[in-house]
């Protein structure tokens, strides 16, 4: 299946809408169920892991995904590496014209694991692409609101 994708442009230059958009610590303020989040390390790089806290399924669990491409203020992708539903996301960001403002694109997709089979397509997917037109929307308003 293709990947959910939502896109909005921000009135933000490239590298601070990239800053936003990747840092698991601002994720709660505009992903739903995200509860908290940062990363393993300091320094990002490949390899790195992001850990969240998200409410699934009415419980809070731990969900940890491994960067797999970082290349700021332009792209940042990471995979599930763990648990049943693992999410696959990749983060472009483009300056648009004076580049003061930047679009922001949000691919999301996910494979599952044991249980995980059956609910991603009866249940994540569906979850998921009616939550992205509102994550964005919030995303859009936390990151102008910003100084």
């Amino acid at each position: 299946m293709a990947p959910i994708t939502a896109s909005t442009e921000v009135a933000r230059p490239a590298q601070e809408a990239f800053d936003y958009v990747t840092d698991p610590s601002t994720m709660s303020e505009w992903q739903q169920g995200c509860l908290r989040g940062h990363m393993d390390g300091a320094a990002i790089r490949v390899g790195s892991q992001c850990k969240t806290v998200r409410k699934i399924g009415g419980r809070e669990r731990e969900v940890i995904t491994e960067i797999t491409e970082y290349d700021p203020p332009r792209r940042w992708a990471d995979r599930g590496i763990s648990g049943p539903i693992r999410a696959i996301v990749a983060v472009t960001v483009q300056p648009i014209a004076d580049s003061s403002r930047s679009r922001v694109t949000i691919d999301l997709d996910f494979t599952g694991h044991g249980i995980g089979k059956l609910l991603v397509p009866l249940i994540v997917r569906r979850q998921a692409a009616n939550e992205m037109p509102d994550n964005i929307k919030r995303l859009k308003q936390r990151l102008e609101a910003r100084h």
